[in-house]
Order: C-alpha cells, then sequence, then structure tokens
C-alpha cells in the first residue's frame, strides 16, 4: 500500500474506488428496540435506524457492522456512509496499534489488543504460547463499526450474546462497546490463569531433583509474559478515562468502571507472573552454575587423586641406576600400598567434604 499525505487523507476518496465491504464483512445488522430487523444493505439498515430514532424519543437503534481484516477501499467506503474520521480509518487499515480512546466530534474511536492462549504438547525453546490481534470500534450516536485484526477472539459470541438478551441491546451502541472490552479483559483472565499454570510447571521443572537446565524454555516463557505485558498494560489509562466521555451515557459508566476493575486485577497478575518469571530465570541459571561447579568439583577429585599414582608412577619410569629401592624385593608391593593408601584417603576427604 502506497503511503498517502495528510492532504491526500482529508480529500474525499471517488464513489468509484470505494465499494460496500464484501470479502471482509462479518455481518450486520440494525437495532430497534434491542432486536435486529431485516435490511437489505449497511446503507439501507443505517437509513431504517435514523428514521427510527427520528420518530421516537430516547431511542437507542443502531447499526453496528463488523468487518475482519478489511482492505482500505472497503473502510474508506464506511468513512463515507458513518462519517468516520480519516486518521481513525487509516488506523483500522494498518493495524499494529496500541490501546487507545481518541475522539473524532460525535464519534469514538477505541483500540483494544486481544490475547488467546495457543494449546501446545510441550513448551520448547521455539513454542508460542500467546498469540495477538487487534479488534477497533468506530462508535457513534447511531453506529457501531468494529474492525478486528487476527484470528482469535471473534466477536460472534458477543453478537450472538447480545442478541438473546434484547434488553442488553437495547443499551445502544455504548453497550456494545461494554461487551466487546468485557469480553476482550474476560480473555485476558483466561490466558493470565493458564500462563499462570504454564509458569508453576516450568518453576516445578526448574528446582526438581534432576533438573534438564533448559533455559531456552524459560526464556521463551518470559519473552511470551513480556507479550501479555505489553497487549494488557497500556489499555489501563484508556479504559480508566472511557466513562468520562461524554459519549458514554451516565448509566453505563458504572459498567465500564466494573470491567476497568477486572483489568486492574489482570495487570496486577501479570506483572507479579513476570516477576516470578524473572526470578525463576534466574534461579535457573543459579542452579545450572551450581551444577556446572559440582561437576568440576567431582572432575578435580579424581584428577587430584589420579596424580598421586601418575606421579609415583613418573619418578620410578625415570629409569636411573641409583634410585632408592628400586632393587629391594619389597619396593614394587611397597609402592603400591603407597598409592593406594594415599588415593584412598584422598577419597574419603573429597567425600568428607562434599566434593564426590
Amino acid at each position: 500500500m502506497q503511503t498517502r499525505t495528510a492532504h491526500q487523507l482529508h480529500k474525499p476518496v471517488p464513489s468509484e474506488v470505494c465499494g460496500p465491504p464484501v470479502e471482509s464483512l462479518v455481518e450486520f445488522g440494525a437495532y430497534l428496540q434491542g432486536k435486529k430487523v431485516a435490511a437489505t444493505g449497511i446503507t439501507e439498515a443505517l437509513d431504517l435506524v435514523r428514521e427510527h430514532n427520528r420518530s421516537a424519543d430516547g431511542a437507542n437503534a443502531f447499526v453496528w457492522v463488523g468487518l475482519h481484516e478489511p482492505e482500505a477501499p472497503e473502510v474508506e467506503w464506511l468513512s463515507e456512509v458513518f462519517g468516520l474520521h480519516p486518521l481513525a480509518v487509516e488506523d483500522a487499515v494498518k493495524a499494529h496499534q496500541r490501546p487507545k480512546v481518541e475522539r473524532y466530534g460525535e464519534s469514538l474511536f477505541m483500540v483494544l489488543k486481544t490475547v488467546a492462549y495457543l494449546d501446545h504438547d510441550e513448551l520448547t525453546a521455539t513454542s508460542e504460547i500467546i498469540a495477538t490481534g487487534e479488534i477497533m470500534v468506530f462508535l457513534g450516536p447511531d453506529f457501531v463499526v468494529t474492525v478486528r485484526h487476527g484470528r482469535h477472539c471473534p466477536l460472534t459470541v458477543v453478537r450472538e450474546r447480545l442478541e438473546d438478551k434484547p434488553k442488553l441491546m437495547n443499551r445502544g451502541p455504548a453497550g456494545v462497546l461494554h461487551a466487546i472490552a468485557d469480553h476482550v479483559v474476560d480473555q485476558y483472565l483466561q490466558v493470565a490463569d493458564l500462563m499462570q499454570l504454564e509458569l508453576e510447571e516450568v518453576e516445578a521443572t526448574v528446582f526438581a531433583d534432576v533438573s534438564s537446565r533448559d533455559i531456552n524454555r524459560i526464556y521463551q516463557l518470559k519473552r511470551e509474559m513480556l507479550e501479555m505485558k505489553r497487549a494488557v498494560t497500556p489499555l489501563m489509562a484508556p479504559l480508566a478515562a472511557l466513562p468520562q466521555r461524554r459519549v458514554i451515557p451516565s448509566e453505563m459508566r458504572e459498567y465500564f468502571r466494573d470491567v476497568g476493575d477486572h483489568l486492574s486485577r489482570v495487570c496486577e497478575q501479570v506483572e507479579s507472573s513476570n516477576e516470578l518469571c524473572s526470578s525463576i530465570l534466574q534461579a535457573a541459571l543459579a542452579r545450572s552454575n551450581a551444577l556446572a561447579n559440582e561437576d568440576m568439583r567431582k572432575i578435580s577429585s579424581w584428577v587430584a587423586i589420579l596424580a598421586v599414582p601418575t606421579m609415583i608412577a613418573g619418578i620410578y619410569g625415570m629409569n636411573f641406576d641409583f634410585m632408592p629401592e628400586t632393587k629391594a624385593v619389597w619396593g614394587y608391593p611397597a609402592v603400591l600400598a603407597v598409592m593406594i593408601t594415599t588415593c584412598v584417603l584422598l577419597h574419603r576427604g573429597f567425600r568428607r567434604n562434599g566434593w564426590l
């Protein structure tokens, strides 16, 4: 994709370039009084919703459009229909954004990082445990547009749960935003608990009697914990400020504060798990060094024991004519006795000191 200048971003895109989303469209619907009504297209659904809101005071009818990894022309077409800001549209197309909440006129743009736990038979140095994605939410008085990147954390279950309970759907766009944020944070909790179990398993192997000494596994887990932390922690400030936004109705602010409390718990758990992982990594390195030192002590002990007979044999192998006890009958057994006695004494001394 070619980079556009700021002037080009604000310039209206000709209608023939853009078109309604087809490949990326997951689902769309118009919701009146909490119930989904039939609509032939997105523009028709929006007209139906706005006509209903004009005719009924306090109505919360809205359109919900869900996209998965859309192309730029599709999002630009939606920006013309719903009046989305070009900068927010650019972020939604490019993805890889930090969690944030931004206001553009009467609409709100929110970025949520998603995480998913990947099943694996065994944790290795190349195992991928955490998969991340993003959910962008455009929120207006009568519409919600969700753009999802990544194949994990689909919003189908959220839509079905809200459609089964018209009272929840009748809360309007803010209710949908709350349900999405609550769903994402619940995923955080599940992944954090599974990562905690993974961490406990690695900790048990480090302090087992027979350690694998696989530092790469622990380092890989540490990297995955940091990935989880980067996804969760930056959401704290935007979510805490969200209830203060004017586009959020007063009756919904307590619900967003509750989601913020859950996110605080996740952040604390991730932070403590990250610190524990660092401690485990340091302990594994220390244990590996201790085991290496123990091996070196054993090797040094046997080298010292074998040095005695080697030295004596070397002395008596110099073939001088005038050497003590070379002609004596008891010379050979005496030398052997000295070798064996010295080796036994050294062996007992090393074992007493814990070297063998």
